[in-house]
Order: C-alpha cells, then structure tokens, then sequence
C-alpha cells in the first residue's frame, strides 16, 4: 500500500509520445505547460545510459556517458511527470539504468514498438514483440526491482487475438499500463490507425490502456483528442506527431500559432540547454551566438536573452564560490572514492595533480604512488585508484582515457588531504618548482618519467 502513494497514474491522461531527437526537455516542459499530463523522453539505449554518471548543473540533472555526451536531461519541474522510455534487450542491464534514473523520473518505460534499424537489431524495440518471454523477463525485472512504476508501449501484432494474448501477458508482470500504438510493425503514417486493436486491448486488461497514432487520421486540434480516446475506448491518449507539429495542441483554449509556441520553446532552451554548456568556454561561445543570433534578430527578444544570460552566468559565480557540495569523500574499509573528473583546461600546461601528488610524497617522504587501472569491457572506459601511505584513493566517474583515469584518481588524494593540485587560479604552494614547470619532460600528461605504474586490468563483469 505504501509503495502506492503519490505513484503516477496513467488514467485518464493526456501524454507526451516518445519521440527520438523531439523529446528533449525544452519540448517536455513546454508540453507541460500547454496541458499535458505526462510527458516521456526520447528513446534512450540502455548499452549507452547504464554506464552514465550523474551531473548536477545549473539548472538540471544531467545523465552523461564516459564520452561526456549527455544521454538524458531532466529538471525539477518535471520530475513527477517525466517518464525515462529506455530501448533494451536485456534485463539485468535495463535494471541497471532503471535503478539510474529512478530518483529523477516518474516512471520508466520500455520501448518496444520501434521498428528502426537501430533498434530492432540489437533485440530491441519490435523486435521483442516476436519473443513474449524476453518481454516478461524484463518487465518483471523492472517491477520487482525499482520503486517507480514501469510500463511499455507496443506496436499491435498482425493478428487481432495475438495482440490480446501478448497484452494479457504484459499485464500479469505487474506493469502499471501500457501504450498501444494502432499500426503493426509494417505500417507507417500513411496507413489508417487501427482504432479496434486498442480498444480490443483496452476491454481485456484491467489497467489502463493509453492510445497512440491518431495524429494523422484523427487528431488535428484539442476537441480531436477526446474523439480518439473515445474510438479507441482507450483510458488515456498519446500525441506525436500532431504534439511535435505544434506542441499547444494540449491547451484546453485552443492551439497557439507557431511563432509564439516557437518563442516559448527557445526561452527553455535557453534556461536549460544553456545551463550546461555555460560550463565549457568553446561551447558557451557558440551557444552565446546562436542563441544571441534567435533571440534579437529573429524573435526581438534580446532583453529576455541578455536577462538569462546574467541569471546563469551569477549561478555559475556562486557554485564556483561555494564549491561543489556534491564533491564530498565517501569512505568504505580503506578505499576514498569521490565523484570528480580530471578537466585539462583547469589545468596549466605542463602541470598535472599526478605530479603535485608525487612531489608530496617525495616531500613526506613516502613510497611513490602506485595507480592501478582497469578498463570495462563494454564502453572501454577507464577507472584508477591511486595507492599512497597505505590508503587507496579512486574517482567514482569513469574517463575517456587512462591518462584521465590516473589523474582523476590523483585529485580525489589531493582534495581529501586537502592539499593543492595546481589548478588555474590556485595559490601557488611551491610543492612543484619553477623547474619542473618549465622541463619539457613534464609535458606528457601521462607523467611517465616520474611515476609510471603500468597496471590494467580488463573489468569482465557488467556494471
């Protein structure tokens, strides 16, 4: 019972469809705010998320994968209403992800309509429909696994009695409803939705059936959207393509012209698009003109655009003053671990923390560092812990590189020690002389005349 209260409900709803490169968190806010009820995200593959780390920004909470891509973006303002739709094939992987995102989003949601090649080749989207047990495996997973509810969206089987079965079979995994979209895997926009599939799905289940495809045939304005819940006897409807043609098709009063939907949604991409790459000086250039560029030539905002731009940029000031709270060591036997990242451009050339680390211990009179690496097997990330005076110190967040690896590690030593790193900006401590600022041999990232330590090892086991 308790595991009930304050869940999402999807009864008698109007949603957000999953649409791949539509999606993204500027469109879900701005559905939200025309009328929708529930709003997924674009498809996300659970082989790229499941390795992602957590990235708190200005404005929002980031999912970013080892390559620093940024997988899946999410806000307060949605979190009781955002549902994470993952492509997978897997179950023990799509847990892994589930488990991720479960904190942040509303529910999680299994693709398994998508026909494209991207995702039917890997065992995903409707490529499962053809294997009912690898969909109850997975499911079932998800439900006893997280605290969040879990659903699915479908694609209707060539047969009226198989699309039954199957559903019948979803339903008993414990899912919370599931999305039927009124086309076999065949069919594209041009063919007619098949409204007596869904309702044929909606009187055999007892949870609710949401309804999707009816953009083309029968959903044109907001009135439209009660005639297609009606024809399906659907207990809720899902917009796509009607939503991405112009996303206020959810207001109760009425669609708004384009131009203005238009000047709403840029205002989201920049509080919450800009909020990320703020952080990047290269990027920040290029977001400062393309956004500068829309908001005063095209739409005449630009006392909106320099408004934001002054907001961020005074948040950005303040979390560098305070410093990031979320950089705090946590302790387990005798391994530190602290969720850093080694950023080059922090950095002065020819500096590195490694070598503030091994001027210290020389300093202390201790044993050199030893780094010890291992690389998983599936992304080909990297993970170092760095071994000094008997305590092992390591980074939480995977990198790129060894290189990276090592000196991640590095910091996570200096910053719980609390002594300096050489960072740009930082008091100089005279822990790495003139010298060897200037001695070229310095110069490789990796250190390697100084404290090279080979030591990988392949990571077999899933993470």
């Amino acid at each position: 019972m308790l595991k009930m209260m304050g869940r999402l409900c999807f009864a008698h709803k109007t949603a957000l469809a999953p649409m791949v490169r539509v999606g993204t968190l500027p469109m879900r806010l701005l559905a939200l705010d025309y009328g929708a009820d529930i709003v997924y995200c674009e498809v996300r593959m659970d082989i790229y998320t499941h390795t992602c780390h957590i990235s708190v920004h200005l404005n929002t909470v980031d999912f970013v994968a080892p390559d620093e891509r940024v997988m899946f973006r999410t806000c307060s303002k949605e979190k009781g209403r955002v549902v994470f739709q993952m492509g997978t094939a897997d179950p023990e992987r799509a847990l892994v992800v589930a488990k991720l995102v479960e904190n942040d989003v509303a529910a999680v949601d299994v693709n398994m309509g998508c026909p494209k090649e991207y995702s039917t080749k890997g065992g995903m989207g409707s490529a499962l429909l053809s294997d009912p047990e690898k969909i109850e495996a997975i499911l079932s997973t998800l439900v006893n696994g997280i605290s969040k509810p879990v659903t699915c969206k479908i694609r209707i089987l060539s047969t009226l009695e198989d699309t039954v079965n199957l559903v019948k079979r979803i339903e008993k995994t414990g899912v919370a409803a599931i999305a039927v979209h009124g086309r076999m895997k065949e069919e594209r926009p041009r063919h007619p939705v098949h409204c007596d599939y869904i309702q044929a799905v909606a009187e055999s289940v007892s949870i609710p059936v949401i309804a999707n495809g009816g953009s083309s045939d029968i959903v044109k304005t907001f009135e439209d959207i009660e005639k297609f819940r009606a024809a399906a006897g659907a207990s809720s409807v899902m917009l796509a393509r009607a939503a991405m043609w112009n996303p206020s098709i959810f207001r109760q009063q009425g669609a708004l012209s384009v131009e203005e939907v238009m000047e709403d949604y840029i205002r989201y991409v920049s509080d919450t698009t800009a909020a990320y790459f703020i952080r990047s000086v290269s990027l920040l250039c290029m977001s400062v003109f393309c956004m500068s560029v829309l908001c005063s030539e095209v739409f005449g905002m630009t006392d909106f655009y320099n408004k934001t731009k002054a907001e961020l940029e005074a948040r950005k000031a303040a979390l560098q003053t305070n410093g990031d709270q979320t950089e705090q060591p946590t302790h387990e036997d005798d391994l530190i671990t602290m969720p850093v990242r080694f950023e080059r451009r922090d950095y002065p050339p020819q500096i590195t923390p490694k070598m503030y680390l091994l001027e210290w211990s020389r300093k202390e009179k201790l044993d050199q560092p030893v780094y010890e690496t291992e690389q998983r097997t599936q992304d080909r990330a990297f993970q170092s812990t760095v071994i000094i005076d008997n305590k092992k110190y390591r980074s939480a967040l995977w990198e790129k590189s060894k290189k990276f690896a090592e000196q991640a590690a590095a910091i996570v030593c200096l910053r719980t020690l609390g002594l300096p790193e050489g960072r740009i900006g930082e008091e100089h401590s005279g822990l790495v002389n003139k010298r060897k600022r200037d001695d070229k041999k310095c110069a490789a990232l990796d250190d390697s005349d100084l404290c090279r330590q080979p030591f990988i090892k392949k990571k077999n086991k899933k993470q």
